[in-house]
């Protein structure tokens, strides 16, 4: 594909005509009235027109940028799979078989270590529970960053990679204020509560995170989607744990469970029609919980 290049007021030294063109395949500038090539070898300072980037629609010359989410933080170099030269003549049967031997060697080597070996299925593991839980890049790239610095503790050798990452994952979620409960985490993976909850309390111990306090107004909404209750309803709720917050009683109780509480009275006082069972499956903490918070709450708006 040739074009016109943005030249202005330049004249072709052989016939003197400005018909001047540009071939991008072979980088010649040359007249386009009678042929005549005033430059060979032109550098393109455009932009690239292969991505070697996920993102398709990034045409940068930079590349893809580094990133905690890939093992060798996407730095490494990779053999390519097409089997041309510099040139772009296609390689012969015996160069072929030799730079696909080479090919393979190269992804083998990428992974020389066993720890790095554990991070590369680790990683493996964030990217497919990512697409389960609909979880943002920040709350992945989050999640590696605590399993790097697990790796550094030593706390990796003898657990289950799986336990880890899904600690990991839950870890990122509390700090990015994501509201994805232990349940959500472990059916995503598909492990027991039991031992991601033993796994973040590991993580949490040893490398000493700050985790901030869960608002329960994040899961308001969730379960308001989950019960089908109306804007109506979710808005009392979220006026309800307001009041409760600025007397102090949301702290140290269940955010999920106080959500649910609010949901449920907001319920009432707009007459919509859900039993506390329906909620509580909404929200997965058991009617007795939100009995017990109902109780409080109530105290709140009688005052």
């Amino acid at each position: 594909m040739m074009n016109e290049a943005v030249v202005s007021q330049r004249r072709c030294p052989s016939c003197g005509k400005t018909k001047i063109l540009s071939d991008e395949n072979t980088g010649e500038l040359f007249c386009g009235s009678c042929g005549f090539v005033i430059t060979e070898k032109l550098a393109d300072t455009g932009a690239e027109w292969r991505s070697f980037s996920q993102d398709e629609g990034n045409r940068a010359r930079t590349g893809a940028g580094t990133s905690l989410t890939m093992h060798d933080m996407g730095l490494s170099t990779v053999i390519g799979s097409v089997n041309k030269d510099a040139t772009g003549k296609p390689l012969s049967s015996a160069m072929k078989s030799s730079i696909e031997r080479l090919r393979t060697w190269d992804s083998r080597t990428q992974a020389h270590s066993s720890s790095d070996r554990n991070l590369r299925q680790a990683l493996n593991e964030m990217d497919k529970i990512k697409d389960k839980l609909a979880l943002t890049n920040a709350v992945i790239e989050k999640a590696a960053y605590i399993y790097r610095k697990a790796m550094e503790k030593k706390l990796i050798r003898g657990r289950s990679i799986h336990g880890l990452v899904a600690a990991c994952v839950y870890a990122a979620c509390r700090n990015t204020e994501t509201p994805r409960t232990l349940d959500d985490i472990a059916k995503g993976i598909n492990i027991r509560r039991k031992d991601v909850a033993r796994c973040y309390r590991l993580i949490f111990r040893e490398l000493e995170l700050k985790i901030p306090v869960p608002d329960p107004l994040k899961g308001v909404s969730r379960i308001a989607s989950l019960a089908e209750l109306s804007e109506k309803t979710k808005r009392k709720a979220v006026e309800i744990l307001n009041k409760a917050r600025k007397v102090g009683m949301i702290a140290g109780k269940d955010p999920m469970g106080i959500a649910a509480a609010a949901l449920y009275i907001a319920c009432i006082s707009n007459g919509e029609n859900k039993s506390q069972k329906e909620i509580s499956i909404a929200s997965g903490v058991t009617e007795v919980t939100i009995r017990n918070r109902c109780a409080g709450l109530r105290t709140i708006l009688d005052t």
